[in-house]
């Protein structure tokens, strides 16, 4: 049986998508935009994991150009250039755990991008026809729900930390190998 080494950032963006954040603005982006978004997310998330297993910092970016020729046909678009998006990858193998860690701090710079959005910060004007929520009002309930996904990231790392699936398939408590030193330390 071949096992997998890497994981492609398609599965953490599925998590992202499917169960952390639904937002008509993707709808807007071409594929490409939305993959150049969720990558920026995925990378600045990286950092927050901070103890994996694994070196999430082994990753390739892949997104190259070709050329699409189209022969014999007179148009605007001979010798056009196409963006072809190869997805990135982990060049390691990402559980579960992992995958949803990382969804969930991308959640979390995503938050963080929406309240650094001018639309937050601008005063807007209405008329007696239109009610606008209060910008102030609607960045701390952003804030808030920042705090809390951030807590949720901390809480999964803290039991990622504390459980180990054995050999057997049996997760068991990582409590006796805290109390021991080291190893081995890579600096």
């Amino acid at each position: 049986m071949e096992t997998n080494q890497n994981t492609p950032f398609s599965k953490i963006y599925d998590c992202f998508l499917s169960t952390k954040v639904t937002d008509d603005m993707y709808m807007e982006f071409t594929e490409l935009e939305t993959f150049a978004m969720l990558e920026d997310l995925l990378i600045a998330a990286i950092p927050k994991f901070e103890f994996p297993r694994v070196n999430t910092f082994d990753y390739d970016i892949n997104e190259y150009e070709d050329v699409v020729e189209y022969r014999g046909v007179e148009s605007d678009y001979q010798n056009a250039t196409a963006h072809i998006y190869n997805e990135g990858h982990f060049n390691v193998a990402l559980g579960l755990e992992e995958i949803n860690i990382l969804a969930v701090y991308m959640v979390v710079e995503w938050i963080g991008r929406q309240l650094a959005s001018v639309e937050n910060t601008r005063m807007k004007y209405s008329g007696s026809d239109f009610k606008f929520t209060s910008q102030a009002n609607h960045m701390q309930k952003l804030l808030t729900i920042k705090k809390d996904y951030e807590r949720e990231g901390f809480h999964l790392q803290r039991l990622y930390k504390r459980r180990i699936l054995d050999k057997d398939g049996i997760m068991r408590s990582t409590m006796g190998k805290i109390v021991e030193p080291p190893s081995e330390v890579i600096l």
